[in-house]
C-alpha cells in the first residue's frame, strides 16, 4: 500500500542548560551534523534535513527521501509499535550494485579477464524478506548465496532461483549436508562445496560416487597472514577452519588418485570480518594468490578464487578505528583485482573468476533501530540545598564554602577540593561520622557545585580537562525502550561502536550528556561507547536534548544495524524481537512493503517451554483461593485475569495503556 507522509511541525526547544555554549539561534543543523558525525558514517544514505530531522536517501543526495521522524510517527499511527526496526531495501539494492560496479570498473582499468561473482553469506542476516530482496536485486548482477550450515543450505535452496548465481557451501558438513548439495545440482544450481576440514574431502567424493554426480569442490586455505580488527582470530595459522599447505597438497594427491582433480574448481580463504586496514587485505591477497597459482602448477585447473569476507563498514566515520575502514569499496576492488592480475600474469595462469562474501558491506546500512526515551536520571542541581548550619560536620561547612567562593579565577583549586571532599564524604559515612541525611546533603551539594563549576569552566580558558570530567560526572542516564542484548548485541559482546543519535530536534542544541540504559535488569544493558567527532576517540556519553517525563516523545536511532545484530539477539529478560517494517522510497512518498510483528509475550515464553493455557489456569486457581480467603474481591480477581491475559498477548516492550 502507498502511504503519503504528513508534515510534522512540533519540535520542542531545548531550555538553557549548563552545557549550552551559545544562544539557541546560533545553533544549526550543520552543528548537529558535526556533533553526531552523520555526514561521515551516513555514506550519503542518512543526513539531517532543513526541518532538523534525520532524512533517509537511498539512491543519491538528490534522489527520493523520507523523513525518519515523520515516518516513525506515522508507523505508530498505523499500530506499529516502538521500538521499531526499520529496513530500507532500496539501500540494499544500491549496495549490491555499488560493489558490482566497483569490480567492473577495476576489471576494465586492469584489463582483467575473469568475471565477478559476488555471494551474500546469509549468516550475516537470515531474515526471509531480506534474503529474498537480495536475490531479487542481485539477479541482474548474478549475486549468489553462501551457507555455513545444513539449515542455511535448506534456506538457500528454497530462495535461490537464479541459475547464474553461485552457491557456496561452507561450515561443518555431514553426509546428508553433502548429498543435499550434490543433488541440488540436478535442479540447475551451481553449487560449490568447500572443504573446510580435510576429513570432508572423502565424504564429498564418496557421496559423489554414490549419487553418480560430478561435484564442484573448493579448498579453503588456512593462510598464515592474519587480518586486523575485532575478528582477527578467525584467520591465521590457528584459525578454526581451513587446510594447511600440507593438507592442500595431500588433498590434490587424493583427488588425483580418485581421478577427480578436475572437480577442484575453487580456492577459498577468509581473513575475518570488518577488516579496518587495506594493508591487511592486500597482504592476505598476495599469499592466497600464491596458493592459487601453485595449485595450477600441481595440475588443478581452478576457475574461481573466493576472497571471503572482510570488506568493512565505516561505523564511526573516523577512518582509523576497528569500527571504521581506511579504504573505499572501489579501493578494495582495485586491490583485489590488481593483486590477482599481477601474480597470475607472472605465473602465466588464467585470471580466475572472483567471488566475494561481503555480507556486512551489503546489508549493514539498510536498517535502523528506533526507540523512545522512557525516563531520565538527572544529576544536575541548579539550586544548592539549604545552607549548612554551624553545628553541622566540617565536611558540610567545606562544601558550603566551595560553592560560595567558586569563580573563574579559582576554578582549578575548587575542582581539586571538590573531588577530595567527595571521597571524604564517603569515608566519613562509612566510619559513622556522617548520618544518612548528612550524606544526602553532601551529595546534593556536590552536584550543585559541579553544575555551577561546569557552567563556569566552559567559558574559562584551559579548562578542557575539568569540562570533560564534569560532563562525565554529571551525565544523565536516559532509560530507553529497547534491549541491547536483543537489538544491538555486538555493542555489549565485543564493544562494537554503532552510530547513535536523536532522529529529530536538530535545530536545537543537544545540551545534555547521557548514557543510554535499556529495559533489562542487567547492569551491562546499556550503551556507553560513542564516537567523539572532535577527537576521533571513543567517549562514554552521548550529546542529547533535555527530556522530562510527560514531554513529547523523544526518539533515538541506532544506525547501521543490518549485519549480525538481529540474528545474534537473545532473549535476556524475555525481551523478544521488535516490530519490523520494510520501507521502499519513491518520488511520490514511500510504501510499506512488509510488516513483521515483534514477539508477543506468549511467543517468547514458548521458547522457554511455558504454555499459555497452563499459566492462565494456575493464576486463576490462585485467585480463587484468595477469593475464598477474603484477600481479593471477585472484581479484583477479574481485573487481574484480564490484565494477565492481555499481558500474554502483548508486546514484550513497554506500551502505553489505552
Amino acid at each position: 500500500m502507498s502511504l503519503e507522509a504528513s508534515p510534522v511541525t512540533n519540535s520542542p526547544k531545548s531550555p538553557t542548560h549548563a552545557f549550552t555554549k551559545g544562544k539557541a539561534s546560533e545553533w544549526s543543523v550543520e552543528n548537529s551534523a558535526k556533533v553526531y558525525g552523520i555526514n561521515n558514517w551516513g555514506n550519503g544514505y542518512f543526513r539531517i534535513n532543513e526541518q532538523g530531522n534525520v532524512q533517509v536517501t537511498p539512491k543519491n543526495t538528490n534522489g527520493p527521501s523520507v523523513d525518519l521522524y515523520e515516518l516513525t510517527q506515522e508507523l505508530q499511527d498505523r499500530g506499529i509499535r516502538i521500538p521499531i526496526m526499520i529496513r530500507f531495501p532500496d539501500i540494499i539494492r544500491e549496495r549490491v550494485h555499488l560493489l558490482h560496479s566497483c569490480f567492473q570498473k577495476a576489471f576494465a582499468d586492469h584489463n582483467y579477464r575473469g568475471q565477478y561473482r559476488g555471494v551474500y553469506p546469509i549468516k550475516v542476516n537470515q531474515q526471509r524478506h531480506l534474503v529474498q530482496e537480495l536475490v531479487k536485486f542481485g539477479r541482474d548482477v548474478n549475486l549468489g548465496l553462501e551457507c555455513g550450515s545444513k539449515p542455511e543450505l535448506l534456506v538457500v535452496l528454497s530462495l535461490m532461483n537464479n541459475p547464474n548465481g553461485v552457491i557456496i557451501c561452507n561450515g561443518f558438513k555431514d553426509a546428508e549436508y553433502i548429498e543435499t548439495a550434490l543433488l541440488a545440482q540436478k535442479i540447475g544450481r551451481e553449487i560449490i562445496i568447500v572443504v573446510d576440514r580435510k576429513d570432508e574431502l572423502k565424504l564429498i567424493t564418496d557421496a559423489a560416487k554414490k549419487l553418480n554426480i560430478k561435484p564442484k569442490i573448493g579448498f579453503r586455505a588456512k593462510l598464515n597472514t592474519q587480518g586486523a580488527g575485532k575478528w582477527v582470530d578467525s584467520a591465521g595459522a590457528r584459525s578454526k577452519f581451513g587446510l594447511t599447505a600440507i593438507e592442500i597438497v595431500e588433498g590434490v594427491e587424493f583427488l588425483k588418485k580418485q581421478n577427480m582433480l578436475d572437480c577442484l574448481e575453487l580456492l577459498h580463504y577468509h581473513i575475518g570480518s570488518q577488516v579496518p586496514s587495506i594493508q591487511s587485505i592486500k597482504s592476505s591477497l598476495k599469499e592466497a594468490a600464491r596458493f592459487y597459482t601453485e595449485l595450477h602448477s600441481l595440475g588443478a585447473k581452478l576457475k574461481y578464487i573466493d576472497v571471503g569476507g572482510g570488506l568493512g563498514v565505516d561505523y564511526d566515520g573516523t577512518g582509523w578505528t576497528d569500527s571504521s575502514i581506511n579504504y573505499s569499496e572501489q579501493e578494495y576492488a582495485n586491490d583485489v583485482v590488481s593483486t590477482l592480475q599481477a601474480l597470475c600474469d607472472e605465473k602465466n595462469v588464467p585470471h580466475p573468476n572472483i567471488i566475494t562474501e561481503s555480507g556486512r558491506a551489503l546489508v549493514a546500512h539498510h536498517s535502523v533501530l528506533i526507540f523512545d526515551v522512557m525516563g531520565v536520571n538527572n544529576l544536575f542541581r541548579q539550586e544548592p540545598p539549604a545552607s549548612a548550619a554551624k553545628t553541622d560536620p566540617a565536611i558540610m561547612q567545606d562544601l558550603q564554602y566551595i560553592y560560595e567562593k567558586l569563580n573563574n579565577e579559582n576554578i582549578n583549586e575548587c575542582f581539586n577540593d571538590l573531588m577530595q571532599s567527595k571521597q571524604e564524604t564517603l569515608n566519613l559515612f562509612t566510619y559513622g561520622v556522617l548520618n544518612l541525611t548528612q550524606r544526602a546533603w553532601c551529595e546534593s551539594m556536590f552536584f550543585a557545585i559541579a553544575t555551577k563549576m561546569l557552567a563556569l569552566a566552559q567559558s574559562t580558558p584551559d579548562c578542557d580537562d575539568i569540562v570533560s570530567e564534569l560532563r562525565e560526572t554529571l551525565c544523565d542516564t536516559y532509560f530507553c525502550n529497547f534491549s541491547v542484548f536483543q537489538s544491538v548485541p555486538d555493542s555489549w559482546a565485543v564493544g562494537q561502536l554503532f552510530p547513535v543519535m536523536p532522529i529529530h530536534n536538530h535545530k536545537n542544541e543537544p545540551c545534555h550528556e547521557a548514557t543510554l540504559a535499556d529495559l533489562t535488569c542487567d547492569s551491562d544493558g546499556k550503551i556507553e561507547k560513542f564516537i567523539d567527532t572532535e577527537t576521533g576517540e571513543v567517549k562514554k556519553t552521548l550529546r542529547v536534548h533535555p527530556f522530562k517525563e510527560g514531554d513529547a516523545p523523544y526518539y533515538l536511532g541506532v544506525f547501521l544495524t543490518g549485519a549480525y545484530q538481529e540474528i545474534l539477539g537473545d532473549l535476556h529478560n524475555l525481551f523478544g524481537d521488535t516490530d519490523a517494517v520494510h520501507i521502499s522510497i519513491h518520488e511520490s512518498g514511500y510504501t510499506v512493503d512488509h510488516y513483521v510483528p515483534g514477539d508477543t509475550v506468549t511467543e517468547v515464553l514458548t521458547y522457554v517451554q511455558y504454555g499459555r493455557a497452563e499459566m492462565v489456569d494456575n493464576v486463576r486457581q490462585f485467585t480463587e483461593e484468595s477469593i475464598a480467603n477474603g484477600n481479593i474481591t471477585k472484581q479484583e480477581a477479574k481485573a487481574l485475569i484480564k490484565h494477565y491475559e492481555e499481558g500474554l498477548s502483548g508486546y514484550t516492550y513497554l506500551e502505553e495503556m489505552e
